[in-house]
């Protein structure tokens, strides 16, 4: 075993789950750790105090992991393992100039945040939260033949804007509900698209003939802002849009302007910019959005299943050794 003075040091930036922290536990011959203890984010003096001379680093999808960061970690840093798929805060660039690897999270969550886009897309078509704030302050009187009709999945065309892993998973999930056509976009046609029945179309064919629009492609250069102005104008008026990929691929000023002037139907989003969303921001005072505080893969089992699986790439970026989810970049 090694001498206490030859552990390797890790910083973590947030209390993790049990999964995670047990694997680390065992590994005590390895590394020596130190924790933001704290379900909240790490300030950022503490962040750049805490990674000092560190070797490895877990951070969460909220600390953005700079080059102020990265210099004042050192030389040392070895490994940068996140728990989350995506890594849109890490400036791969400067991490990859410094020859830091990468560990992230994939194809865990990919169920748990179909199911919920899912759940956010029927919460948002048949207008859930409206009618439980109508239980609630009594505005359930009669019954009314139009009052909080919403629009149903049977018979429409979804289209999905990245077919990727989640992407599948929301197709898979959505077509028993009675879709007709199942059309996507992205850069290129995919192989496993024929298992849905998938039709790939221009974004122009998919904005305009789609009832449902669901935004589950990574944020790159090329989609960010992707949903402008421009994007609501084509879509039909009574259809709804959904993100659960990234905030910034969305213009919230123009979504805000679609929905309040009535150019589309509604909208449900569990990701914004920023996050959190303040609270006095115009898109809460719609009725017909539904905005969800980034819980795409909020169950217990799949945030059990990332801790543990962060933590296995941390350690073996450590280690030298292959990563379960090494980043390629």
């Amino acid at each position: 075993m090694k001498a206490m003075s030859e552990l390797m040091k890790v910083f973590i930036t947030r209390r993790i789950p049990q999964e995670g922290m047990k694997i680390l536990s065992g590994a005590t011959g390895v590394c020596e750790v130190s924790q933001w203890d704290s379900d909240e984010p790490v300030p950022r003096t503490e962040l750049l105090r805490g990674v000092q001379g560190a070797h490895g680093l877990l951070c969460l999808l909220s600390d953005k992991i700079d080059t102020e960061v990265l210099d004042a970690a050192g030389p040392n840093l070895k490994v940068i393992s996140t728990m989350s798929v995506g890594f849109d805060h890490l400036a791969l660039d400067e991490i990859k100039k410094r020859g830091i690897r990468v560990g992230y999270t994939p194809d865990v969550l990919t169920d748990a945040t179909a199911e919920l886009t899912v759940a956010l897309l029927l919460a948002t078509a048949r207008r859930l939260p409206e009618g439980v704030e109508e239980v609630k302050n009594g505005g359930w009187s009669s019954w009314k033949p139009l009052w909080l009709c919403g629009y149903g999945l049977s018979g429409s065309t979804v289209g999905i804007i990245g077919l990727g892993r989640i992407g599948m998973a929301i197709a898979q999930r959505l077509l028993p509900f009675g879709v007709k056509r199942l059309l996507y976009t992205g850069r290129t046609a995919k192989a496993h698209a024929g298992e849905v029945n998938g039709e790939f179309v221009s974004l122009d064919t998919l904005v305009s003939e789609s009832d449902f629009i669901v935004v589950s492609c990574s944020l790159t250069p090329e989609t960010k802002g992707l949903c402008d102005k421009a994007f609501f104008s084509k879509m039909k008026k009574t259809a709804v849009f959904i993100n659960s990929s990234r905030g910034a691929v969305v213009n919230q000023e123009d979504l805000y302007d679609a929905l309040s002037s009535g150019q589309i139907a509604a909208a449900g989003l569990d990701v914004t910019t920023p996050e959190p969303l303040p609270t006095n921001h115009p898109l809460l005072t719609l009725k017909n959005c539904v905005v969800l505080p980034h819980i795409g893969s909020a169950t217990y089992s799949t945030r059990g299943i990332m801790s543990a699986l962060t933590v296995q790439n941390l350690l073996g970026g450590l280690q030298g050794l292959d990563m379960p989810s090494e980043l390629r970049f």
